[in-house]
């Protein structure tokens, strides 16, 4: 791709630099709470993931938390201290509670014990991990872990409804079976859901926070019989990524998504619309765009349906050719066009030849604020890979040629833009989205 701009418009990279901030744990101080239940042993994976993501994590035990796994392993993955008795004086910080409250960008305590809870619940500040959490005004983010007994206890009950209140967030617990032999609710959650989670908690403050985002993924599939359809190779990882990048930065992300994406992991906290036809889709877009700022159709809808489906399997016939009639699908984007609403609407061209060109005619055809032009045909960049290399080009045809990036960061400039759009309009739309 080159910078080659055939209309006059003058193409510009994307600055990087002058981006607002993107979310992630990349240098958030972090502190991880573990408190005394078998599901510590979780604990070393999600102090890892946090370090790897670019966290500074620092770690506060129960005593009782000791006897499942030792301070050493925890160290071991964050390369920080632990810290464990409140009353020791040799530690790196004089009052070591108080210092990592204030500097704590969120507090995460998982496992989360009944008791620790209670005491969370009742101020009570009788070892590092409470006395942490009652020192820092960061959000706390609760992970319980116990029997599903204790769980379902109207004690604990109360006390959980203490915390929401008074606005502590949660993440799980998950079902399934528990150290006791028995099943239930009660599972420490996943990491994956516990990370999702913290993004999620900290995009409170992000620059998409109250802004409702609706976000297309993967191809639309067109049946030709029961088990038989037309569809494309779109992976629905350009979506996804929209979506987790959405979230991470505050936005509340509807998630428009066809089946071959069931193999994607949905962002913690996002909503998952499940569609298969490209008339399902544009219906669940124009529903959901009624309450939207932004529209991004990372999909590949369709661009054809058969004529007529047939009702039961088409059978071979020796070596005779089978005739298919084909008819176009609704144009989505068209149709949020019609509607008037005066949502930011972000189109995606993925074309083999004329990349800008056709770009263009999509941007005047379908009304569109921006539209990001791939090439598909590229192997490193468009359908299945965890990378891409586009063009955006906004409304007056000025075109921004990006490097190749992966799909997240391709995902956070495309939000950056779409932002900018949504500012520049009326100035009670951008303060207040609907």
């Amino acid at each position: 791709m080159t910078n080659a701009d055939t209309s006059g418009a003058v193409a510009r990279p994307l600055d990087q630099s002058s981006t607002p901030s993107r979310g992630g744990l990349s240098g958030r101080a972090i502190v991880l709470g573990i408190t005394g239940s078998i599901a510590c042993y979780k604990a070393a994976d999600l102090a890892s993931k946090l370090t790897q993501a670019g966290a500074r994590v620092d770690t506060v035990m129960t005593a009782a938390a000791t006897q499942f796994i030792t301070p050493l392993a925890l160290r071991s993955v964050t390369g920080r201290p632990v810290y464990v008795n409140m009353y020791d004086a040799e530690t790196d910080v004089a009052e070591a509670h108080v210092a990592l409250a204030r500097r704590a960008d969120a507090v995460v305590i998982a496992p989360a014990s009944a008791t620790t809870l209670a005491r969370i619940a009742h101020g009570l500040a009788e070892e590092m991990v409470s006395l942490t959490v009652l020192a820092t005004r960061a959000p706390v983010l609760l992970a319980p872990a116990m029997d599903n007994q204790m769980w379902s206890n109207a004690a604990t009950a109360a006390n959980v409804a203490t915390l929401r209140a008074r606005g502590i967030a949660f993440v799980g617990p998950a079902s399934g079976r528990l150290a006791s032999g028995h099943s239930g609710e009660g599972r420490l959650e996943e990491t994956s859901a516990i990370l999702g989670a913290l993004l999620q908690l900290l995009g409170r403050a992000g620059d998409l926070a109250g802004v409702r985002v609706v976000v297309s993924a993967g191809g639309t599939q067109e049946p030709l019989d029961p088990v038989r359809f037309i569809s494309n190779h779109s992976s629905g990882k350009m979506g996804y990524a929209l979506a987790e990048a959405a979230r991470d930065r505050g936005a509340t992300v509807t998630l428009i998504a066809t089946p071959g994406t069931v193999a994607l992991e949905l962002p913690y906290g996002v909503r998952r619309v499940p569609v298969t036809r490209t008339v399902e889709m544009r219906d669940a877009v124009l529903a959901a765009c009624d309450e939207a700022d932004i529209l991004i159709m990372a999909a590949a809808p369709a661009d054809f349906t058969p004529l007529t489906s047939a009702a039961h399997k088409i059978k071979k016939s020796g070596d005779a050719p089978l005739e298919l009639h084909l008819t176009p699908t609704p144009d989505i984007l068209q149709a949020v066009f019609q509607t008037g609403l005066p949502v930011v609407r972000v189109g995606f061209a993925a074309e083999t030849r004329d990349l800008l060109t056709y770009a263009r005619e999509k941007v005047t055809r379908k009304g569109l604020d921006l539209i990001v032009a791939n090439d598909v045909s590229a192997t490193d960049a468009g359908f299945g890979v965890d990378t891409n290399r586009v063009t955006l080009l906004d409304r007056e045809g000025v075109a921004e040629e990006w490097p190749l990036m992966s799909k997240l960061e391709v995902a956070h400039g495309i939000l950056d833009r779409a932002l900018q759009v949504l500012r520049g309009r009326a100035p009670d739309r951008a303060a207040a989205p609907r």
